[in-house]
């Protein structure tokens, strides 16, 4: 779908669908309607619209034997409507077209649409536009696609930025929504091969024989147990010049997780393909650099595995010796998230970046404490983390920080033959996996730690969100990375 901006008059687009947005109770914006405006009134009230956020209502009109056709989109109170308003309005109407089978239309948000509002609107139509249907062999309305949308006066640069941005969290939902037949560690290190060949990026793929040689032996225990077995992936992308920052991304890439031999029940081991979205962000993320071409030097990183019990899996009171020297007493083979980052931060690390960000869905607890709609925030940094969240806030990826201060929460998980052990009890699991990941990132780096575990996968639709992967975290990095290249 291409979106596009237009300065025309509605006179000169009426034979085209016209989206009108408005804020509640203030439909002044229908003034662009010219001589429809008041018609356009009289059925709003008669219909009781107000203009709330996240509603839609479409009003055909006539003129001279012709039907004209509106979409009145609502963003909520003025003095409170966000980004994300804009971003939930145009996904609706682009879900609306398509059920409509509109090819093209038109979108007046008001006079003036800014960079950021223009942004928003784009990933919201790119977004909202997004079905994932390749495997079933009889398409209906999911297969119709709209072919362009114009935003009135849409900000050029914010219109290219958020196709970018939404484009690359798209592709990260086709690849967390493949499920484990076709996507293993072997298929996923495949598909990193294949994106560095078409954007010009950097990888380096290691097998299980190198990953072992690395004294990456955390990576290859989760893996072990499987037929398939793990792979590490390392992209780059380099910006032509001096860098002015580096940092590296790191994803959790466990393409199934059965829990291994601490093996799940079957409700809880359904939908768990999406235990790669970290992975999938990163390569997402990856995807944007090279088209934006940030000033930022930035490392890819993914640990992948299959988590699966064999007579080779790993075991409950193994100890493990990871990259980073620190010895793991496992006391549950289903948190393994936490054991394959502990090689890919310490890998990382090794880089010298002076930020690291990871993704993993990490944790049940964390959607306990927050809910499906938020994801955990863990930092060594205050400022970091406060960064990203003030991020968070215009990308509508919801953030919340959580405490890394407790001694005692700490402690548990120094109770162990080894140095460290994977779990450290039920209360406050999401914190405690937080810690255990601390311990494997390198003196002096900044660090963030994004428990993903429940926005990852929807199991429901609303707003730009279609059901399964939503591709969470990669817009708000993105947007983090091209603030540090902005130097804002």
């Amino acid at each position: 779908m291409e979106v596009s901006s237009y300065e025309k008059s509605y006179q000169e687009i009426k034979d085209t669908p016209l989206a009108i947005f408005v804020f509640e109770e203030d439909f002044s914006n229908l003034k662009y309607a010219d001589a429809f405006a008041e018609k356009l009134n009289k059925v709003l009230s008669a219909e009781n619209f107000k203009g709330k956020e996240d509603t839609l209502i479409k009003v055909p009109l006539l003129e001279d034997d012709a039907v004209r056709t509106f979409y009145v989109v609502g963003l909520g109170k003025k003095d409170k409507a966000s980004f994300d308003d804009y971003r939930r309005a145009s996904a609706i109407l682009i879900k609306r077209l398509k059920k409509d089978k509109v090819p093209f239309a038109h979108i007046y948000a008001g006079e003036i649409i800014d960079y950021k509002k223009s942004k928003a609107i784009t990933e919201g139509l790119i977004l909202g536009h997004y079905s994932f249907d390749k495997y079933k062999s009889k398409k209906e309305e999911e297969s119709f696609s709209v072919e362009r949308v114009s935003i009135y006066r849409g900000y050029e640069e914010g219109i290219k930025v958020g196709r970018v941005l939404a484009q690359a969290q798209n592709y990260a939902r086709d690849l967390v929504n493949e499920p484990g037949n076709v996507i293993n560690p072997i298929t996923l290190a495949e598909i990193a091969q294949n994106l560095a060949r078409e954007y010009g990026l950097e990888c380096k793929v290691y097998d299980e024989k190198q990953i072992q040689e690395m004294g990456m032996h955390a990576l290859w225990s989760v893996g072990k147990g499987s037929a398939t077995p793990p792979r590490f992936i390392h992209l780059t992308y380099r910006p032509q010049g001096e860098p002015k920052d580096r940092i590296a991304i790191v994803g959790k890439g466990l393409t199934f997780d059965s829990g291994g031999l601490n093996i799940k029940t079957g409700d809880y081991m359904r939908t768990m393909k999406m235990d790669k979205s970290g992975a999938c962000a990163v390569l997402g993320i990856m995807k944007a650099l090279a088209e934006l071409k940030p000033q930022i030097e930035v490392h890819g990183i993914i640990g992948a595995a299959e988590n699966m019990p064999s007579g080779s899996a790993y075991r409950p009171d193994d100890i493990i010796k990871t990259m980073s020297g620190k010895t793991i007493e496992v006391d549950n083979t289903d948190a393994e998230g936490r054991i394959t980052l502990a090689d890919a931060l310490w890998y990382a690390s090794s880089l010298k970046p002076s930020h690291i960000i990871d993704m993993a869905t990490l944790t049940g607890a964390c959607i306990v404490a927050l809910g499906e709609y938020t994801a955990g925030l863990f930092t060594n940094d205050d400022n970091f983390g406060d960064r990203l969240l003030e991020m968070s806030r215009e990308t509508g990826e919801r953030l919340w920080k959580l405490p890394m201060d407790d001694k005692k929460l700490r402690e548990k998980l120094k109770k162990s033959d080894a140095d460290i052990v994977n779990t450290a009890g039920r209360y406050g699991g999401a914190i405690t996996a937080a810690m255990f990941l601390e311990e494997f990132v390198g003196e002096g780096i900044k660090w963030v730690h994004l428990d993903i575990a429940g926005p990852a996968y929807f199991k429901e639709e609303f707003g730009y969100y279609s059901k399964g992967a939503t591709g969470f975290g990669v817009r708000t990095c993105l947007e983090y990375i091209l603030s540090l290249d902005k130097g804002t």
